[in-house]
């Protein structure tokens, strides 16, 4: 459907829609010892791997109130007698239990630390259980900001969520809150009352009647898991699925949707899945959660990545959910058009099972990971569904809201996320980084070895820059630097100097010297190399300032000619 807007009114809306996506957590300058509690690997954290969980929650949906456990088990990598696991203070422990006895326990802030009895070897495995209860920090404004939402369906019956990516998992379960420790695998029970049905991650093993009139669900993940990615989902659900023929045979793909909605969502989701599937599988290599599934579940929220469960809340319309007119309304964020053709959340929530769940950052200040290359990732599916040129068309039209006033890249070991520019800016500079190793091939398979060189793992900063420098044969180390540990765009000056016309760079980062397209006006686009704070020579016959044209469609950078 074509909207009839002002485009006052209609960018007001894109910049609303991307400024809140952007924000997973409240902007900070100064850190306190609970962030440095939340985000710090200390040798309280890094004394053991986890290995196992099985969160067992109870929802009591009309008092608000949760009740259960986790059992943690895990692997010594030292000696020690003291550990940290999280779980935010509004929530109460009621016990916790070691070898059948009760640990004593502290808390600061969201951090417990337990301290065992004797000293536990390294290399050995071992295992506690934390009993906790309380109501939870219920989410105003979900998935943005951390938390259950307690509403209803349009029938009035319970639907409930959760979401809490930036703010933690521990926001709703005890667990070693931070990322770059995931759990090998993990059962996920949930307790709801009878007629409502839950939808978690992975498969789902039994579902069991208890007497006090609710129903388990024990949902499996065989893989391993961030645990913002954990997700509790609870209403009238309606499941149906199919079969999706993928690069490692077949998986399978299903859908839990409110009663009302199956026949939409199943011509819906049939228009969307495999396209995207396809498009993925082809750009970035096999789904990597095959052995736990594919699913979209139906939520009261606009969505989230949760692995092998995305969670969907896009009524069913393509491009990007912005409210109701009498019928849901849907926008192109890039402002093109081209984002009207197939469903956001559905491609992009879809595109962090590659990078965000497959690939996870260690630290939440390298969210970029997670935000640039999925957001690239919707112009690789256009690319897929079209042509190159409406890929990158997209791409460029989602420069309009790009800040450029501070950096991708956000402080470390606090639980902070950089700026939203991850997302817009970080798509660009992707397509400016393929554009300069200028070879398609080469890019793709450097997409899809990212995807099985760190498969179901946490990486670093250097981990992925240096994998696609050492992969491209091309020093794009101070690329990198520059986009994504500065808000300043780099500047390509042009000047003639002796007559010869001679461009140099303006940057911070140390040693820039991106290799940049320019033409003379109607000609074909050639590599020059600006100096490196000084003019060197463009060796292009007849070219000079006044028949200057610098690819500033695929490069993003200001330009000065003197």
């Amino acid at each position: 459907m074509k909207l009839h807007r002002s485009l006052p009114v209609l960018l007001a809306i894109i910049f609303i829609a991307i400024s809140a996506k952007a924000q997973l957590g409240t902007l900070k300058e100064k850190f306190t010892r609970a962030d440095s509690l939340r985000g710090n690997l200390t040798p309280l954290r890094t004394c053991y791997d986890i290995n196992y969980y099985h969160l067992d929650v109870k929802f009591d949906i009309d008092k608000k109130f949760i009740s259960g456990s986790n059992l943690f088990k895990f692997t010594a990598t030292q000696n020690f007698t003291k550990l940290q696991f999280d779980l935010y203070a509004n929530l109460n422990i009621e016990k916790v239990v070691y070898k059948g006895k009760e640990l004593p326990y502290t808390r600061e802030f969201g951090a417990v630390f337990i301290t065992f009895p004797q000293t536990i070897a390294k290399g050995s495995k071992d295992e506690f259980t934390v009993y906790y209860s309380g109501n939870p920090t219920i989410a105003k404004n979900a998935p943005w900001d951390g938390g259950v939402v307690y509403t209803t369906d349009s029938l009035g019956r319970p639907f409930v969520a959760t979401a809490c990516q930036g703010a933690g998992a521990s926001i709703w379960w005890p667990t070693k809150d931070h990322q770059a420790d995931e759990v090998d695998s993990m059962l996920i029970s949930i307790s709801v009352p009878k007629g409502l049905t839950d939808a978690s991650n992975g498969r789902l093993r039994k579902k069991t009647e208890l007497k006090d009139g609710y129903t388990r669900f024990d949902w499996f993940v065989g893989s391993p898991i961030n645990n913002y990615d954990v997700e509790a989902n609870i209403a009238n659900y309606t499941h149906f699925g199919d079969i999706y023929n993928g690069e490692k045979g077949k998986l399978t793909t299903d859908f839990w949707v409110l009663s009302y909605n199956v026949d939409k969502a199943k011509k819906h989701f049939a228009a969307n899945v495999p396209r995207m599937l396809k498009a993925f599988e082809h750009w970035f290599g096999p789904y990597p959660w095959y052995e736990d599934g594919y699913k979209l579940i139906e939520t009261p929220h606009l969505g989230m990545e949760h692995q092998s469960g995305v969670a969907y809340g896009n009524h069913y319309v393509n491009g990007y959910y912005a409210g109701h007119r009498g019928t849901p309304i849907g926008i192109d964020l890039s402002g093109t058009g081209l984002g009207l053709t197939w469903d956001y959340i559905i491609v992009h929530e879809s595109g962090h099972e590659w990078f965000g769940n497959n690939i996870t950052s260690k630290d939440l200040g390298d969210m970029w990971i997670h935000e640039s290359f999925t957001d690239y990732s919707e112009s690789l599916f256009i690319e897929s569904t079209s042509t190159k040129q409406a890929g990158q068309e997209y791409i460029n039209g989602l420069r309009r809201t790009i800040q450029n006033v501070t950096p991708i890249v956000g402080p470390y070991n606090v639980n902070k996320e950089g700026s939203g520019d991850m997302y817009n800016k970080g798509s660009v500079i992707l397509n400016m980084i393929r554009t300069i190793i200028n070879d398609d091939e080469k890019w793709r398979g450097i997409l899809r070895g990212l995807n099985k060189t760190f498969y179901h793992q946490t990486v670093t900063y250097d981990d992925i820059t240096k994998y696609i420098s050492d992969q491209s044969g091309i020093n794009l180390l101070p690329v990198f630097d520059q986009y994504l540990h500065y808000a300043d765009l780099p500047v390509v000056e042009f000047a003639t100097i002796n007559g010869k016309l001679s461009a140099k760079w303006i940057a911070n980062a140390i040693g820039f010297n991106m290799p940049i397209k320019v033409r003379m006006k109607g000609g074909e686009y050639k590599f020059i190399k600006p100096g490196k704070g000084y003019f060197t020579p463009i060796n292009i016959d007849g070219i000079t300032k006044n028949n200057l044209e610098v690819d500033t469609f695929n490069y993003y950078a200001g330009v000065i000619v003197d």
